[in-house]
Order: C-alpha cells, then structure tokens, then sequence
C-alpha cells in the first residue's frame, strides 16, 4: 500500500510517498526561505504562489525517482487544516484533482494528527503515548490514544514557543526562521545570566496549559535596556531564553506524565514532535524527564520534525487502515481541532 502525500499548509512545499510499511520511499521538500526573508516572517499571499509554482514539478519528480504512476496508490493525501488558507487551498485542489482523475480515495489529513503519529511512522510507537507537540503556530500536550482519539491536556492561551523563538531571533537582528540560530547562539552564552520568567507554571489553577508572551516582553525589554547589544550579551540572552522555555517544557512533562500514573493511563512512551522538537537542548533536558518517570523518550529524526509530506502520507495511510476516507467535498480548514472520541476538553 503506497499513498501520496502532498504538505503546503504553511511556507514549505512537500511531496512524499509512503508504504504501509513505513518506508519513505520519497520526501521531497522545497522551503520557501528566499522569498520570505526580507520581510522576517511568512507572508501568506507570497507563500501561496510559491506552492502553485513548484508543487506540479514536484509530483512529477517524486514520481520520476520512485518510477510510479498514479495507479499505483492507494490513497492521496493532503494537508486540509489547520494552516494558512492560501497555501491549504493550493495542496487540497491538487489533491482532489489526482483522486478524482485516477479514482483514488481522498484522504484529508489534520496538520497536527501528522505531527503527532510521525512516532509511528519512525519508531513505531504503541498507543497510548504522551505527545508535546510544539511549532512556529502550536504547543500543545496530548495523550495520543488512537489515529482518531486524542486526550488534549494543555496548551498555549497565548503565543506558540516557535513564535516566541522567531520573535526573539528577530529582536537580535536575525532572519527567519529564527529557532536554529538562537540554539546556535546559546551554546556559548550563560543559561543563568538572566532569569526570565517562567509563566504559570506555578500556578495550579492553569493546569497543563503554557504562557510565552510574557516570556517574549521580557526578553525584549532586556534587549532594550542593553542595547547596544555585545556578542556575549546575544549569547548570554539566547541561552537564558533556552533554558526558560526547557524549564517550562520539563515542568509540564513531568506534570503531565504523573497525572497518567495517577489515572492509570498505560502511557510508557513521551514523544516530542514539531518543528522544535528539532532543538537539541530541549530534547537533552525531556530526555531526563522521561528517565525520571521510568518512559521512554522519543522524537522523530530532525529532518522529519518540521513540516513535510512523509507525515501527511503516512497519517493518510493511518486513516486508510481504520477505513477513513473522506469526500472530496471536504474543504481545507485554517483551524482544525484535534479529534477526540469523546470530546475531551482542555483540562484547567
């Protein structure tokens, strides 16, 4: 069973093909950095061209190399939601025009259900699982139950932790995207030079749930009151906003993995997925929590952490199995909560 992924909910264009078996038999990403970078952040209107430009070259290639016709799938699937309208727009069209030409079922895949189950495609991992899924538009914390049932424990109520490490980078005169280089900076600056906040995580009344726009002010009114800024000072400010957004993530694992020993939940495996799950530092310090609460840490390779189709592909192939097809109907969605069987809420 081969399925076609095509992924263009934000600034990258991504088409894959995937097997039952969990074989990525083509992973073919084009980033849009170039057209995006003088203006520090993503412009939707400019990333929508992009993916109409690129994508058709892109299935033909992906075809090419792995010497496969539209036949020869089993499912096309496409990131329908959440993301940016223009860009979703682009990839369902596409989609619905190859399922319906070549009669192949039509698999809309929620965004975050990718992020969340590429543990599955990479390391097999067994339901149910603890997920801290983090990105430039997302943080959240959820027990993965099955493709379709998802227990959410927590999230944002304001900023997403990719955002605020944009943000920050772009504050110290760096381009986007902003997360690798303010790693990059960290490694040779002092983590406890600067004790910025670590929102409500003291606050019991929050529960799982994470803050970051505090976190953002308080880095900016640093930067402002050294400003001009010395290379030690960059360094010395990227490593203390490191450690602030670890301490918060490792305070909410360690809460979040408790409350399943507490309610009985057989979670034996903590997984990070997103595009900052490509953090080094933040998955030396989940690792730690994971040994401290006797589960295993997992996160997909670095290069399938951020958006691509591979995901998108084997979530579809997720549906397929369960006998999840949709209707070409269905219309992309710039928001998408994730499934829940029994209409979990937010815990506060």
């Amino acid at each position: 069973m081969k399925v076609l992924g095509i992924e263009t909910s934000c600034d990258e264009t991504s088409v894959a093909i995937v097997d039952h078996r969990g074989t990525i038999l083509t992973n073919l990403v084009r980033t849009q950095f170039e057209e995006h970078k003088k203006f520090m952040g993503v412009v939707p209107e400019i990333a929508a061209r992009a993916h109409i430009d690129v994508l058709p070259d892109m299935i033909r290639q992906a075809l090419e190399e792995t010497h496969l016709t539209f036949k020869d799938f089993y499912g096309i699937a496409v990131t329908a939601g959440p993301g940016l309208i223009g860009g979703l727009s682009v990839g369902v069209m596409m989609a619905k025009a190859i399922a319906s030409t070549h009669d192949k079922p039509f698999l809309a895949v929620n965004h975050l259900v990718a992020h969340a189950l590429t543990t599955r495609l990479t390391h097999q991992t067994p339901f149910p699982y603890l997920v801290l899924l983090v990105s430039g538009g997302h943080c959240q914390l959820l027990i993965a139950r099955d493709v379709d049932d998802f227990e959410l424990l927590g999230q944002t109520i304001d900023d997403a932790v990719g955002e605020a490490f944009d943000k920050t980078a772009k504050l110290l005169g760096y381009g986007y995207p902003g997360g690798p280089q303010i790693e990059e900076k960290a490694k040779t600056g002092d983590p406890t030079r600067f004790a910025f906040p670590r929102p409500l995580i003291t606050h019991p009344r929050y529960g799982f749930n994470f803050s970051f726009s505090g976190l953002k002010t308080a880095v900016r009114e640093t930067i402002y009151r050294l400003n001009p800024l010395s290379q030690c000072d960059i360094s010395d400010i990227c490593a203390s906003f490191q450690q602030a957004v670890a301490d918060i993530f490792t305070k909410r694992a360690d809460q979040a993995l408790k409350y399943c020993q507490a309610n009985a939940i057989p979670v034996k495996h903590f997984v990070i997925a997103g595009g900052v799950a490509s953090n080094h530092y933040i998955r030396e310090a989940l690792i730690g929590v994971a040994g401290k609460n006797q589960v295993e840490f997992v996160a997909p390779p670095v290069k399938l952490c951020t958006d691509n189709a591979a995901m998108v592909a084997w979530a579809g192939l997720e549906k397929l199995k369960k006998g999840h097809i949709d209707d070409l109907s269905v219309a992309p969605r710039p928001r998408w909560p994730l499934p829940s069987r029994k209409g979990r809420k937010c815990l506060k």
